[in-house]
C-alpha cells in the first residue's frame, strides 16, 4: 500500500515548521534591533551630550566677556587634549569669515544649508580630501556671528559597522539554525503523525487488534492513548456484535425449528384436530418467545439511545423498593423464600419510574430464580454521599468468579441456568437502564450468594 503524501499547502507540519522559523526570524531581528539601539544608540547619545555641552560652554563664555571670552574659550577647548582629534569648532563673523577655531581644516565653512538655529543635524564635511559624517549644531549669535560646534562621526561609524556586521552574522546564523531547528521540528511532528496514521490504516485494513504505541507524556502521547482505549471499546463493541450475531442465530433456530417441525405436521392430513390445536398453541408459543427476544433487543437499543432520558423526574427510590418487595413476596413464597426490603423511609433520585421499577423486577426475578435454597433474598436501599444504592441479595449457590464479568453481556448465560426459561438479556437490559442514569451496575459474590447493586446519582 503506497503511503499517503501531503503536500506543503496541506501539511500542518510544514505550516507549524514554516510558523515556527518566522517566529524565530521575528524574535532575532527584535534582538538584533535591541542590541543595535543598546550600543550605536548609546554612543551617539554620548556624542550629542558632549556636543550640547560644548555648545553651552562656548555660549556661557559669549555671554561673559563677548567675543573676546569666546576666542579663549575656544582655544583652550582645541588644546586640552581631550579629543582634539575628533572636535570641531568654529567662530564665523557675520560675513562668513572664520574667526577661531579649527573648521579651516574640515573644508573653511559649515556645511551649506546648515541651520543657526541650535538644533542638531547629521551632515558631511570633508577632512584632509575624505568625505566624513559628522554630528553638528550651528547657534547665531547677538553681533550676528555664528558659532559651530561638532563632531567627526569616524569612530561612530566603525563601531556601527562593527555592529551591523556581527548583528549581520548573527541573523545569517540564527536563519541557519531556525530553518534546520524548523525541518527537525517538521519531521519529529511528521514521525508521530506517521506512526497514527499508519496504525489507522491497519485497522482500515481488518487488523482491528494493531494499537498505537505510546512512549512519553506528550500531547500526542495522550492523543495516542485516547485512540487506543477508543479502538479497544470498538473492538469490544465488534465482538459484542459477533456474539449478539450468534447468540440470536443460535436462539431463533431451536424456536424457528420447533415451528416448523409442528407446522409440517399440520399440514399431515392423518393429524388429529386435538394435536393440531396443541401444535398450533405452541407454535404460537414459540413465536411468541421470538418476539420477546426482539423486543427486548429493542428496548437495549432505545435505552443506549436514551430516548426516554426525556422523562426523568424527581422520584422516591425507597417507595419504588418497598413496592416491587411487597409485589414479589408471593412469588418468593412459592419458591421457599422470604423476601424483605432494608433502607431508609426515603431516597430521592431523579429518573424514569417504570424503567427503575423494571430494572428491580429483573433483579429481583433472577434472585429468586437462581437463590433457591438460600432461605431469602433481600433489597436494600441505601443513601450515601456520592450515590444511592439500590441492591438486591440472594444467599443461593451464587456465580463462579470466572463467570462474573461475563454476566451481563447479551444472551450470556451460567452453565447451571439453562435449564431454566430465559434468554441472557435480563442484566443487559438492567445496565442499559441504570446508563441511562448516569449510574454502574455492580455485580459481586456475596459469601453466600450474588448481590446486584444500582449505583444512582442522587436526586436534585
Amino acid at each position: 500500500m503506497d503511503k499517503p503524501r501531503l503536500s506543503l499547502r496541506g501539511s500542518i507540519a510544514a505550516r507549524l515548521a514554516i510558523g515556527y522559523g518566522l517566529l524565530v526570524a521575528a524574535a532575532m531581528a527584535a534582538l538584533s534591533a535591541i542590541v543595535y539601539v543598546g550600543t550605536v544608540g548609546v554612543f551617539e547619545r554620548s556624542i550629542d551630550n558632549k556636543v550640547l555641552a560644548e555648545q553651552a560652554r562656548l555660549a556661557k563664555a559669549w555671554q561673559g566677556d563677548g567675543r573676546a571670552a569666546l576666542v579663549r574659550e575656544i582655544d583652550v577647548l582645541l588644546h586640552d587634549l581631550v579629543d582634539t582629534d575628533t572636535e570641531m569648532v568654529g567662530l564665523f563673523d557675520a560675513n562668513g569669515r572664520l574667526v577661531a577655531g579649527n573648521l579651516r581644516r574640515w573644508g573653511g565653512l559649515p556645511p551649506p544649508g546648515q541651520r543657526a538655529d541650535g538644533s542638531l543635524a547629521f551632515d558631511s564635511m570633508v577632512r584632509n580630501g575624505t568625505p566624513v559624517s559628522v554630528r553638528i549644531v550651528a547657534s547665531r549669535l547677538g553681533d550676528g556671528s555664528r558659532l559651530v560646534v561638532g563632531r567627526d562621526l569616524v569612530e561612530l561609524d566603525a563601531i556601527r559597522d562593527v555592529v551591523e556586521r556581527a548583528l549581520l552574522l548573527g541573523a545569517a546564523v540564527s536563519i541557519l539554525l531556525a530553518m534546520f531547528g524548523a525541518l527537525w521540528f517538521r519531521w519529529r511532528l511528521d514521525a508521530r503523525i506517521g506512526r497514527i496514521r499508519r496504525t489507522t490504516a491497519r485497522i482500515a485494513a481488518g487488523e482491528l487488534s494493531s494499537r498505537i504505541e505510546v512512549a512519553g507524556n506528550d500531547e500526542f502521547a495522550r492523543l495516542g492513548e485516547d485512540i487506543n482505549r477508543m479502538l479497544d471499546r470498538i473492538e469490544a463493541l465488534m465482538e459484542g456484535v459477533r456474539h449478539v450475531s450468534n447468540s440470536i442465530a443460535h436462539d431463533l433456530r431451536t424456536p424457528l425449528g420447533r415451528v416448523r417441525s409442528r407446522l409440517d405436521r399440520a399440514l399431515q392430513t392423518s393429524v388429529d384436530p386435538q394435536a393440531l390445536v396443541l401444535d398450533a398453541r405452541l407454535a404460537i408459543e414459540d413465536i411468541d418467545s421470538v418476539i420477546s427476544l426482539f423486543d427486548k433487543l429493542l428496548q437495549i437499543a432505545a435505552l443506549e439511545a436514551g430516548v426516554r432520558a426525556g422523562s426523568f423526574e424527581p422520584l422516591d427510590l425507597a417507595a419504588i423498593a418497598r413496592d416491587m418487595t411487597e409485589l414479589y413476596e408471593a412469588a418468593a413464597e412459592e419458591q421457599g423464600l422470604t423476601l424483605a426490603y432494608h433502607g431508609p423511609d426515603a431516597a430521592p433520585v431523579r429518573g424514569d419510574r417504570h424503567l427503575l421499577a423494571n430494572a428491580l423486577a429483573s433483579l429481583i426475578d433472577n434472585a429468586i430464580k437462581y437463590g433457591c435454597g438460600g432461605g431469602r433474598v433481600e433489597v436494600r436501599v441505601e443513601v450515601r454521599e456520592d450515590a444511592t444504592v439500590l441492591a438486591v441479595r440472594d444467599y443461593g449457590p451464587g456465580v463462579a468468579a470466572d463467570e462474573m464479568d461475563k454476566l451481563a453481556r447479551r444472551f450470556y448465560r451460567v452453565d447451571q441456568s439453562r435449564h431454566l426459561p430465559g434468554n441472557g438479556l435480563g442484566l443487559a437490559i438492567v445496565t442499559a437502564i441504570v446508563q441511562l442514569h448516569g449510574g454502574t451496575l455492580e455485580l459481586r459474590r456475596a459469601e453466600p450468594g450474588f448481590e446486584a447493586s444500582m449505583l444512582l446519582p442522587q436526586g436534585r
